[in-house]
């Protein structure tokens, strides 16, 4: 299990200095290279935030005397997360003050920025959704087994209890002493 925490760990250092870069060059350009570096930044977000929840998930799985470990590490990844929305929100509200500024310029440009706020949204709440049915079906699954467990308990309870009962009426053998 902690291989795929390792890989996880590898694919989140990546990511991470890819977006601290870029987050970086928000300042420094202009339009609509500013625009679409916002909007990748914002995907590469997300795709943390789901390659956490995988991460969390690893370590939910890992025996226990492991567990602390791994906790602790991911932890760590948590707050280097917070602090990357945290300066990305920094660059998005600067970045939106240079936006608001270019649109009373101009009103030609609003109709797309909507339209690729639109298409980001849609996408995001396409993700949540398959995200919520996995969970669904996980859920369903282990139902499905703990249904199967209890069966298969109270068949053994039955077994158990029938061995019980012939043991019990069983002729007891009786020991006898002899007396010289």
């Amino acid at each position: 299990m902690s291989s795929a925490f390792e890989a996880y760990e590898q694919d989140f250092g990546t990511l991470t200095a890819e977006i601290t870069n870029k987050i970086g060059r928000i300042p420094k350009l202009g339009g609509e290279e500013k625009t679409q570096l916002v909007l990748n930044v914002d995907k590469q977000l997300e795709e943390v935030r789901e390659l956490m929840e995988q991460m969390d998930l690893e370590v939910r799985e890992l025996p226990i005397q492991s567990r602390s470990m791994y906790q602790s590490r991911l932890k760590s990844y948590k707050g280097e997360m917070e602090k990357l929305e945290k300066d990305f929100k920094r660059s998005r509200i600067a970045y939106s003050d240079e936006v608001r500024n270019e649109l009373l310029g101009e009103d030609a440009g609003s109709s797309e920025s909507q339209r690729a706020h639109l298409l980001d949204n849609t996408e995001k709440l396409e993700r949540s959704s398959r995200r919520l049915e996995a969970g669904y079906q996980i859920a369903v699954e282990t139902e499905q087994v703990g249904q199967e467990i209890l069966a298969n308990l109270h068949t053994d309870r039955e077994k158990i209890q029938r061995s019980r009962d012939r043991v019990s009426t069983l002729p007891r053998a009786h020991t006898y002493t002899r007396y010289s």
